[in-house]
């Protein structure tokens, strides 16, 4: 079980009141910078403010106490708003709340699986390109918001969204723009102005947009004016599961299981580098299972790992996960004290925080570079996963990116492994290319593989020549490091290709895990042992005995 032991019950044993007064602090701190990304977040969900703070306190106190990082805050991020939004728009609250509670049995699934390290093989194409594809698509939901814009219809898709800004341009509001500018400046520059650097910029965004408006009675919308905000603890409800909803949702619900055990396993790997510690990827996919499983069931939304907010708790003195706890037990006390001011904060500045959120989140940078400097077959799957994103779902956009990189992957895989004949002695001419040549008997024919056998390969076993007057194979495998079950395959059908030709099969060099398929197929034994050789001179020695003996007359 040591695999699943929380962060919290180890650290717990050398606790003190000295570390406890710096997680204390990290978590007030935490909680005032979570709390205006928390609500604006739900509003791009396109969920109640509220349900925003429902999440950040119920999963993010338990991803917190079950999880597998000493430092990981969790909440609502911005990876989740599209998928959220869409789900929403399909199937309602019940189908969202189903979609997450199956995500987190899934997560709690791989976590018992120890599937935490098969995360790595996400490719870094997708990745990148799925990250800058919902930073677009957050970044195009704003614009309404920022602008003022007044909709006539309610837009799901982000195309659409964009087709509906065009059409709905007439009612640009310049005052919601100008408090959308200002906030945005805010949020630029009060990073940059020592003395109030350390606070956050989104909180004090929203205090100075909402004074501004509130003061001057600016006809700007806020919060309250669209969205009706409970200020109560968040409520349990169980959704009305049925098995249409279970089979229309389940879709949805690998891809917020996948995409929370991505972000959540990457922030703890940013969070381990700066802390000098190592997570438990495995109890952290438990945790997060919990987490999302208990978010739904109290009206919040998926949750999942926030890169910002742990580093914030790291750079704040967090050093244990009860500065996240104290990070939703602070959030609870705001949601039931000072919920009903959010009423006031404009919604052109929740747009601004939000296209700040989006810039930060799409690594430009990395993408640009990344485009810059990788094989073509590699940009292809990274402008293909962003466009997929941006234009259809994160769903089509894994699936497709995922089939296409490993196809790409087979491919390159193909192209390194072959089958060679050995040159040998008695055809090496004067003058030609060095090469270190063995002493072949004339009966034997020698080819090496090299490279990873599998069933991208597995044809050229099968074409290998038989030449006049050889009556000894031998099948150098010291570059082989696997093997699966069609390049088996073919090897069996060699095998029968020698006998019928008397032709004598001997391996020599086969490494641990192709040797491991053979024996485990049978194969082994049908060979016999004495054909198996642990290199090519003991292959060769034996095949200069067995000259004589008739195929038909041996373990063939």
């Amino acid at each position: 079980m040591k695999d699943f032991t929380p962060k919290l019950f180890l650290c717990l044993k050398e606790y003190s009141r000295e570390q406890f007064v710096r997680d204390f602090i990290s978590g007030v701190i935490v909680a005032i910078i979570a709390l205006p990304l928390s609500i604006a977040l739900a509003l791009a969900s396109g969920v109640a403010p509220e349900q925003g703070l429902y999440t950040a306190v119920t999963a993010g106190f338990l991803i917190s106490f079950f999880g597998g990082s000493r430092v990981q805050i969790a909440g609502p991020t911005a990876a989740f708003a599209s998928i959220v939004a869409g789900i929403v728009a399909k199937n309602g609250m019940e189908g969202m709340a189903v979609a997450t509670i199956l995500a987190g049995i899934i997560l709690v699934v791989m976590g018992f699986l120890r599937l935490g390290s098969l995360i790595r093989f996400i490719p870094f194409t997708i990745t990148t390109g799925f990250t800058a594809g919902i930073a677009v698509t957050i970044a195009i939901g704003q614009i309404k918001d920022f602008l003022g814009l007044t909709f006539q219809n309610s837009p799901v898709e982000t195309v659409e969204k964009l087709e509906e800004v065009i059409r709905c341009m007439g009612t640009f509001n310049g005052t919601a723009l100008g408090i959308g500018l200002f906030s945005l400046a805010i949020l630029i520059l009060c990073p940059k102005i020592k003395g109030i650097d350390r606070i956050p910029p989104s909180l004090i965004a929203v205090l100075l947009a909402g004074a501004a408006v509130k003061v001057l009675d600016l006809p700007v919308n806020t919060i309250g004016d669209l969205y009706t905000i409970s200020a109560s603890l968040p409520p349990f409800h169980m959704p009305d599961v049925s098995f249409d909803l279970i089979r229309t949702v389940l879709p949805d619900a690998f891809t917020i299981a996948v995409l929370a055990a991505i972000e959540s396993l990457l922030s703890c790997v940013v969070a381990d580098s700066m802390i000098g510690d190592k997570h438990n990827s495995n109890a952290e996919l438990i945790a997060q299972g919990i987490g999302n499983a208990a978010s739904a069931l109290f009206g919040g939304i998926p949750a999942t790992g926030a890169i910002a907010r742990t580093a914030a708790n790291i750079k704040n003195g967090g050093g244990t996960p009860v500065a996240g706890m104290v990070h939703a037990g602070v959030l609870l006390l705001i949601l039931v004290l000072l919920m009903p001011f959010a009423a006031l904060i404009p919604m052109p500045a929740i747009a601004a925080i939000l296209f700040m959120v989006a810039y930060n989140m799409s690594g430009w940078r990395v993408f640009a570079e990344t485009v810059r400097s990788s094989p073509k077959s590699d940009v292809a799957v990274l402008i293909l996963t962003f466009f997929l994103t941006v234009v259809f779902d994160l769903v089509v956009a894994i699936a497709v990116g995922l089939i296409l990189a490993s196809l790409l992957f087979m491919k390159r895989m193909s192209d390194v492994a072959d089958v060679e004949e050995w040159d040998y002695l008695d055809s090496y001419e004067e003058g030609s290319e060095q090469k270190r040549l063995m002493p072949v008997p004339d009966h034997v024919m020698v080819f090496e593989i090299t490279g990873p056998l599998f069933f991208g390969i597995a044809d050229k076993i099968q074409e290998l020549p038989m030449g006049p007057g050889k009556t000894v194979l031998i099948l150098r495998m010291r570059s082989v490091p696997a093997m699966d079950i069609t390049a088996l395959n073919s090897l069996k059908k060699l095998s029968a290709v020698c006998r019928k030709n008397h032709v004598r099969l001997i391996f020599s060099h086969v490494n641990a895990q192709p040797m491991k398929v053979m024996k485990k197929s049978g194969f082994y034994e049908e060979m016999g042992e004495e054909n198996f050789r642990s290199c090519i001179e003991d292959a060769l020695a034996f095949a200069e005995t067995v000259k004589q003996i008739k195929p038909e007359n041996g373990p063939q």
